[in-house]
């Protein structure tokens, strides 16, 4: 997978993250995340739970080990990686979160 890929990859899963977690959990906390991936390297700074916090640790972890020369998406993974649990919270943040972020997206171009 290409860095900048990942990097993309990295900011949907922390902008979904936040979105689910800002509105359906309490006590977020800050916490700043080094970030490594073949050349690559940056910091981003996350505003989640500790829940979430570890499913976003175990979903950079899967990204980062990624075989895919170019990264489908994980539905459509011909080897998935992550486990039936793990897959079905993060699909479930996903569709909460996409949702959100779409809904929000119409509100503002309507009263813009």
């Amino acid at each position: 997978m290409k860095t900048e890929k990942f990097e993309s990859e990295i900011n949907t899963l922390k902008t979904f993250l936040e979105t689910y977690c800002s509105n359906k959990h309490k006590n977020q906390i800050e916490v700043e995340k080094n970030i490594r991936y073949k050349e690559l390297s940056f910091s981003t700074t996350l505003h989640l739970c500790e829940e979430c916090i570890a499913m976003f640790e175990y979903s950079l972890e899967k990204l980062q080990n990624c075989p895919n020369k170019e990264k489908p998406r994980c539905r459509q993974c011909p080897n998935p990686c992550y486990e039936k649990s793990q897959w079905k919270k993060l699909a479930k943040i996903m569709r909460y979160s996409g949702l959100k972020l779409g809904l929000l997206k119409l509100k503002n171009k309507l009263f813009s």
